[in-house]
């Protein structure tokens, strides 16, 4: 099967090219996050707790599950899940989206730092891990629900089952549910296939890359692409997140 999917975005003078897959037929998944900012004064700062020379206050930052991150070298990418090990949290995305990064920032003008590139998996799997590095951000372990406003804990991880339900949440389609229809599953992209993977009836469009899905309070995958839409009809696919966690020793939390 190859769907059509975005590309890793480029920088800001063409975030929108897209990276279509020879057969597909159908386009998904640019970029999808949201990020929270609430509550008493914070400050950016870079590793380690050092100030950056101009320590800018801003309202203090919650990054979420679904929220956007952005890049030293001027690209955005989703968080699916925050996680974390017994010294560290982490933040996971998209392998694609990350490529080619080391500097990851809670906000567009980049002044509140969050953390660096720990490592990435892509073709073959579609995962990161961001390494989370400023104590001042809170790295919350629950996912944004989009334009609703709400947000959902997520409190462990799950391989996904066929007939399972789910949901996930897209910045363009918002939040939806449905049901697992495969797992295992295998899609080609330019670059190479990505195994592993499962699918769900779930309609998504161009915008919801990187979008965290989920049963109840586990956490299932990453959307990575899909075809179709949500006038018509459509599919999504998703990287699981087990194998994902076990390769970097993490935890949902």
């Amino acid at each position: 099967m190859n769907p059509h999917r975005a590309g890793r975005p480029s920088r800001a003078t063409s975030r929108a090219r897209l990276r279509t897959a020879a057969s597909a037929v159908a386009v998904l998944a640019l970029l999808l996050g949201w990020f929270g900012a609430a509550g008493p004064a914070a400050y950016a700062q870079e590793p380690g707790g050092t100030d950056t020379g101009s320590r800018t206050a801003v309202q203090a930052t919650v990054v979420r599950g679904g929220d956007t991150l952005y890049s030293d070298i001027g690209t955005r990418c989703v968080v699916g899940f925050n996680a974390r090990n017994s010294t560290a949290y982490f933040g996971m995305m998209a392998g694609h989206c990350v490529q080619g990064a080391s500097r990851w920032y809670a906000d567009a003008a980049r002044t509140v730092f969050v953390g660096t590139t720990a490592g990435s998996s892509f073709p073959g799997n579609d995962y990161a891990l961001i390494r989370y590095s400023n104590s001042l951000v809170v790295f919350a372990g629950e996912v944004s629900l989009g334009s609703t406003g709400q947000t959902r804990d997520i409190t462990a991880a799950a391989n996904p089952t066929v007939g399972q339900s789910v949901c996930h949440v897209g910045r363009t389609t918002g939040y939806r549910c449905g049901t697992v229809t495969a797992v295992n599953v295998t899609v080609n992209f330019p670059e190479g296939s990505v195994s592993g993977l499962f699918r769900s009836n779930i309609c998504a469009e161009p915008g919801d890359m990187g979008g965290p899905a989920f049963s109840g309070s586990l956490a299932l995958g990453l959307i990575i692409g899909g075809s179709g839409n949500c006038t018509t009809g459509g599919v999504t696919y998703y990287q699981p997140v087990v194998e994902w966690l076990s390769a970097y020793g993490v935890s949902i939390y």
